[in-house]
């Protein structure tokens, strides 16, 4: 039987090409997306279309209800999106307090009742600068705490931890992985921006893979 593993499964290019290295890396794969009353819902659509044609196990949990506690972020409040890059003050709107310690606690919890051993995560080394919670010193504390938490120690797997966005892509392509089946872009309208931070990344991304993304873009 093939080891267990929990993937956070967002529907992001990112998140994409984390559960299908799992995939590769031969990994019995279940996949957890979250409902965080984000404005790219969206996203969550291309998840549940990936994971039916993959036939992998699939979860959404809606968890919206602790917006009411998570005020001020421009994902899930009524506040508009900044544009440009990641790096730029800013993005710092975007932030949704103690998120990833959130959907990290739930998918270690779901690891154990399928009695999985790694949750993998998809954090990048281009979240950094942003996003406290994407950050080594972060994912190695709480790798720490997750082989405590629990009888079963379950480990925080981030394949991509310390590398770009550009160098995910690389690998999903080498993989040969279609990324029409991913959405990027924090406003959830009918066609990419092309502007926000996570857009703007990823077209980079593209751009420096010589590529061109198969997404269309206002």
């Amino acid at each position: 039987m093939n080891e267990k593993v929990v993937v956070i499964y967002s529907g992001g290019m990112d998140s994409f090409t984390v559960l299908n290295r799992a995939l590769k890396d031969g990994k019995q794969v279940y996949a957890l997306s979250f409902d965080y009353g984000q404005r790219h819902v969206k996203e969550l659509a291309c998840a549940a279309k990936v994971c039916e044609e993959l036939n992998v196990p699939h979860k959404v949990v809606d968890i919206s209800a602790i917006n009411q506690l998570l005020a001020g972020s421009s994902l899930t409040d009524d506040i508009e999106i900044p544009e440009g890059h990641y790096e730029e003050e800013s993005m710092k709107s975007t932030v949704v307090p103690n998120r990833n310690m959130i959907l990290l606690s739930l998918a270690v919890g779901y690891a154990v009742s399928v009695e999985a051993s790694q949750v993998y995560y998809g954090a990048h080394s281009g979240d950094h600068a942003i996003y406290p919670d994407c950050r080594p010193e972060f994912v190695l504390k709480m790798n720490d705490v997750c082989k405590i938490a629990n009888y079963d120690a379950v480990e925080i797997f981030s394949p991509y931890l310390e590398v770009s966005k550009t160098a995910i892509l690389t690998d999903g392509l080498a993989m040969g992985l279609d990324y029409s089946n991913t959405w990027t872009c924090y406003n959830g309208r009918e066609h990419a921006c092309g502007k926000c931070g996570a857009c703007v990344e990823r077209l980079e991304a593209f751009r420096d893979n010589n590529t061109t993304d198969p997404l269309t873009y206002e």
